[in-house]
C-alpha cells in the first residue's frame, strides 16, 4: 500500500513538473525569433553571435537548405521539418547523418513531408559549415 502511494505521488509530481516546465529553455540568445506565423514550424531564438564557421554555414544554408527547411532552420509547413528541433539533437542525428542526407537524400521517417532528395552542388566541407550553423542555432534553443 505504501509503495503504491509513493509511486502515485512520483507520477503526479512528474506530471506537474512536465506541465510547468518551460517549453523552450531560454539561453543567452537574443530576443529575435522566427515566428510560426511566418510559415515556420518552430520558434527559433537566434544566438547573439555566430562563430566564423557558422557564419560561413549560414550562407551555405541560405543558398541550399532554406528553400525547404525555412529561415533559420525553422521548417516550413507542408514542405520540410525544422532542424532546430529535439529530433535533430546531436545524440539522435549526428553530424554524419546530415552529411549523408545532403549527399544521398533520406527516406522520410520522422515527419510526414516525404523523402528528402540529395542536395546538388554541396561538398562535405560545405555541409560541415552548414552543420556548424545548425548546431549553434540548436544550442541557442536548448538543444545540445
Amino acid at each position: 500500500m505504501k509503495s503504491t502511494i509513493a509511486i502515485a505521488a512520483i507520477l503526479v509530481a512528474g506530471g506537474v513538473g512536465y506541465v510547468l516546465w518551460p517549453s523552450a529553455p531560454q539561453t543567452a540568445a537574443s530576443d529575435t525569433a522566427i515566428s510560426r506565423e511566418n510559415g515556420g514550424l518552430a520558434n527559433v531564438l537566434l544566438p547573439e553571435t555566430l562563430s566564423p564557421n557558422a557564419q560561413i554555414g549560414q550562407l551555405g544554408y541560405e543558398a541550399k537548405c532554406a528553400a525547404c527547411h525555412g529561415a533559420n532552420a525553422a521548417g516550413q509547413d507542408g514542405v520540410a521539418p525544422p532542424l532546430v528541433h529535439i529530433i535533430y539533437e546531436p545524440s539522435h542525428h549526428g553530424d554524419e547523418a546530415f552529411q549523408r542526407a545532403a549527399e544521398l537524400g533520406v527516406r522520410g521517417h520522422h515527419w510526414p513531408f516525404g523523402d528528402m532528395p540529395p542536395v546538388e552542388g554541396v561538398t562535405r566541407g560545405d555541409v560541415t559549415m552548414i552543420i556548424a550553423y545548425i548546431r549553434e542555432l540548436q544550442r541557442a534553443n536548448g538543444i545540445n
